[in-house]
């Protein structure tokens, strides 16, 4: 395995299958996982203990704010991926330590960027 591990955390197969893509067309980048639930979520996490996740704010049992809140601790960095752009979701994804929140529907450049971003904060702390 190289490059940069991810793990993608979403209730939609649809937005799984094309973030993989995204991330796998950048070349330094390998999906580990990818969950539709919190519980797949955080086990993928603990099992692989990836230098990021890419995790759904919404997503039945508690979703972003709830992996965050369970793999604190574990070195993982979070970036939200989410359709809700209202202060609500980004204070509550802030304050259970992601660093970085991304709209679904952004170009796929900018989804890289804010992973990026969230690996080089994680390899500086």
């Amino acid at each position: 395995m190289a490059g940069v591990s991810v793990v993608i955390a979403d209730d939609e197969l649809l937005i799984r299958e094309a973030l993989r893509a995204v991330f796998e067309a950048e070349g330094d980048f390998t999906v580990v996982g990818a969950a539709a639930t919190v519980d797949e979520a955080v086990a993928l996490i603990e099992h692989h203990r990836p230098e990021v996740a890419v995790v759904d704010v919404r997503m039945p049992a508690g979703g972003g704010a709830e992996v965050a809140r369970r793999v604190a601790g574990l070195g993982t960095r979070l970036v939200a991926f989410s359709a809700y752009d209202d202060a609500g979701h980004r204070r509550r994804m802030r304050e259970a330590g992601v660093g970085e929140y991304v709209l679904k529907g952004m170009p796929n450049a900018e989804i890289v960027a804010a992973v990026r971003r969230a690996v080089a904060a994680g390899r500086l702390s």
